[in-house]
């Protein structure tokens, strides 16, 4: 039997995605959920962002039918319905009074199973003192659609892995169709250990070997098979654009940076690294900070000059190792010698608009805080 999940505001503002979770399951969402999720669309925090998304998801459901009578949200046949709660509002003392009310109604009145779902405890105990099922709200319940990893294995015939080894391509059976510039693990049948790692060339139509440096970037060497990936795409000047998705401290910001000095300082390819950030606080905001804007921009900026230096500092110790000097410096002057130099440019995004920025390698940090007229301005 098909369920009707009733969703509380903070599941929405917890997760924007959490309509397209159930399924083949309907959803309802009452019209005071819509009035206390406007409040949030102006803050800079997680809430603002995910009660921006949702009502986007919301608009464009709007234009596939009338949302008071349910739009379908999937092929499964799961819709997505708006409920106006006229007589709730008549009776209710509160939000919540009214949220919980529609849910007794349709508990009462509707053929389908009724779920309540919130991450308020009180709400829990309330909605399970008025006879309404009711749940906390872990995505983890539900199937989650992952993001797009850049990243596919296939079973091949020894003889393959053979052939990529020998000529640094190869060409796969037309059942495989990776995307331009995935990542391909290919296996052997008869071997699971027999392995070998390539990134799809749309343009020539094989897989073809990453693109190592044995010496290391900037005394940066992978730690895993993701790392390699990255810095593959990073070093690859036919490239133009790179994402790398990533939890804290997977060390995205280390790679991009090492790869944009090697190609700036190193190699010449580029003029300049410009490397921007978005000014946005991790929690609440200390206030106006004293200075011009160099010095204003120094606290924001600091997570780059901490991985500057530790590059400087790597590169100085793998530089020891191999006999060549004391290598580079790795304090914070060599740092600003660096800026001072026209080498490395540090900015935030705020004024970026309207710039030209020829033959420069360009990384944009913490890039999950910009707004999406932010991304289409990059």
């Amino acid at each position: 039997m098909k369920k009707l999940f009733i969703l509380d505001t903070n599941v929405l503002l917890y997760d924007a995605q959490a309509i397209f979770k159930f399924q083949d399951n309907d959803v309802l969402i009452c019209i005071t959920v819509l009035e206390e999720i406007d409040k949030f669309k102006r803050d800079s925090t997680e809430n603002g962002r995910n009660a921006r998304q949702f009502s986007r998801y919301l608009d464009n459901f709007r234009k596939k039918g009338h949302l008071s009578q349910g739009v379908p949200m999937s092929k499964e046949g799961g819709k997505l319905m708006i409920d106006l709660a006229e007589e709730e509002h008549k009776k209710a003392r509160s939000n919540d009074d009214i949220i919980l009310n529609v849910a007794l109604r349709l508990a009462k009145k509707s053929k389908q199973k009724i779920i309540f779902l919130t991450k308020d405890t009180n709400m829990l105990v309330r909605a399970d003192v008025l006879g309404i099922q009711a749940q906390d709200y872990d995505p983890a319940r539900v199937d989650i659609e992952e993001l797009y990893s850049g990243m596919a294995e296939a079973s091949v015939s020894s003889a393959l892995i053979d052939q990529f080894f020998q000529n640094r391509k190869v060409k796969l059976n037309g059942t495989l169709k990776p995307y331009p510039n995935q990542f391909m693990l290919l296996k052997d049948k008869n071997n699971t250990s027999h392995t070998a790692v390539g990134r799809y060339d749309a343009k020539q139509e094989c897989v073809c070997p990453l693109l190592k440096r044995q010496e290391g970037v900037w005394g940066i060497f992978p730690k895993n098979l993701e790392q390699s990936f990255a810095l593959d795409l990073l070093l690859n000047d036919h490239i133009k654009l790179v994402s790398l998705v990533g939890k804290a401290g997977t060390g995205k910001t280390l790679l991009a940076l090492a790869a944009g000095l090697l190609k700036t300082v190193d190699e010449g390819q580029y003029q300049k690294l410009l490397v921007s950030r978005p000014i946005f606080p991790m929690g609440k905001d200390i206030g106006y900070l004293p200075g011009d804007i160099e010095e204003k921009l120094n606290p924001w900026m600091q997570p780059i000059f901490d991985n500057v230096e530790f590059l400087l500092g790597s590169s100085a110790h793998a530089s020891k190792e191999q006999g060549q000097g004391q290598g580079r410096k790795s304090t914070s002057r060599g740092c600003f010698e660096l800026i001072n130099q026209g080498m490395l440019n540090i900015e935030p995004l705020t004024y970026i608009r309207g710039r030209s920025i020829p033959n420069q390698y360009m990384i944009v940090d913490e890039a999950q805080n910009l707004t999406p007229h932010e991304i289409k301005t990059m």
